[in-house]
């Protein structure tokens, strides 16, 4: 499974460096996306911990004013209950969003793999992030459902929030 997301990842990267004659980037449709996530974990994941916290790093480019893509990546730390360890989730995805204006509410999804960190005899799994959010010019303010479908039948999932702070290229 992890080979076949290198090749969707490899190939995806190859298409929009193969474009980048046609696309122009500019301050007003790319950026970096910076920012901090919370949640409750639910599921499986609800035995091992209590509350969970993230950081959430995205690369977009906007195709018009309305449709994104880009990569997202961070790291979610998972904080343990009573014996358990804590553990994390670093996620390798792409995601796309859309925005219904220019000013307001978006949809969006990340998919990919999330690699585990500090867990035993499980190196992660598909990745798979939906969101729905407020964004404005500089901000975006969304609740996600998180979810890593890990080996050996570990399915790792959360609900919160975060905030993203859009960091422009010049």
């Amino acid at each position: 499974m992890k080979k076949l997301f290198l090749f969707i990842g490899l190939v995806s990267i190859n298409f929009i460096f193969a474009q980048q004659n046609e696309i122009d980037i500019t301050p007003n449709n790319s950026w970096l996306k910076a920012g901090i996530t919370a949640g409750i974990p639910v599921g499986d994941a609800s035995n091992f911990s209590t509350f969970n916290l993230g950081l959430d790093l995205r690369g977009q480019y906007l195709f018009n004013p309305n449709f994104g893509i880009g990569l997202a990546s961070g790291y979610t730390h998972y904080f343990a209950k009573n014996d358990f360890d804590d553990f994390g989730i670093i996620p390798v995805a792409g995601f796309a969003r859309y925005y219904f204006t220019k000013s307001g509410i978006f949809i969006g999804t990340d998919l990919g793999y999330g690699f585990l960190s500090n867990v035993d005899n499980n190196e992660g799994g598909m990745y798979l992030n939906p969101h729905l959010g407020y964004h404005n010019r500089d901000w975006n303010i969304y609740a996600f459902y998180q979810n890593t479908i890990a080996q050996n039948n570990t399915n790792l999932q959360s609900v919160g929030v975060g905030v993203t702070y859009n960091i422009r290229f010049k």
